[in-house]
């Protein structure tokens, strides 16, 4: 069979835009509550995307850790490619895919770094074996080999031991969304799309996409 052979007919559910919650965040919620039901595969898996000073354009599968009315949060090392991205362009996408139930959610919004207090809570909440890999590893950047990776764990194991604490080039990104659209398969592609955007007043307006 070729590539071109492989499809699927979307057939499990339906989406709405007057069925829909009128604020997006509590719409999120509810589906991500039905993904996680459901069992999908890392359900706080999203790709988030970038745009450097280049004009090129990065993406990446990051857990998210936090969502609410503030926006989505999720936390890595500011000197990785994605906050050298940010730092020049703030502006990102984020993309959830829950195959299973044959939806996606597409957020766009401007990204901002959390409280040093947040990203305190959450850093000294991981596995210690996290908290030293985050300050082992110079993300993004080149490596000898894997063993040079390990020595450098090996040399924050010993330097730290249980109590590390949490470098200033690690921390939280909050992205504030103005769009968000809720993708539901349906057959012969006829698929559901509701676009919720953010006005200048801060409402939230929905609207029916073609597929």
């Amino acid at each position: 069979m070729s590539l071109a052979d492989l499809r699927k007919d979307y057939s499990r559910a339906s989406l709405s835009e007057v069925d829909t919650a009128a604020d997006p965040i509590d719409q999120f919620a509810v589906w991500f509550e039905e993904a996680t039901k459901a069992q999908v595969p890392e359900p706080n898996a999203m790709s988030v995307a970038t745009v450097g000073a280049d004009g090129r354009p990065s993406s990446r599968i990051v857990l998210i850790k936090q969502f609410d009315q503030l926006g989505f949060t999720w936390f890595t090392n500011y000197d990785s490619r994605k906050g050298a991205d940010v730092a020049e362009n703030p502006y990102v996408a984020l993309l959830f895919h829950w195959v299973e139930l044959e939806r996606q959610v597409r957020i766009e919004g401007k990204i901002e770094r959390v409280t040093k207090e947040e990203s305190d809570a959450y850093f000294y909440s991981r596995p210690l074996a996290s908290q030293l890999g985050a300050i082992a590893s110079q993300q993004s950047r080149t490596v000898a080999s894997r063993e040079t990776l390990e020595q450098q764990y090996e040399a924050t194991k010993q330097q730290f031991g249980d109590h590390p604490t949490r470098p200033e080039h690690w921390g939280g990104y909050r992205v504030i969304p103005d769009r968000i659209e809720f993708w539901q398969g349906r057959p012969s592609r006829l698929h559901d799309r509701v676009l919720y955007t953010r006005s200048d007043d801060g409402q939230w307006q929905r609207q029916r996409l073609q597929p």
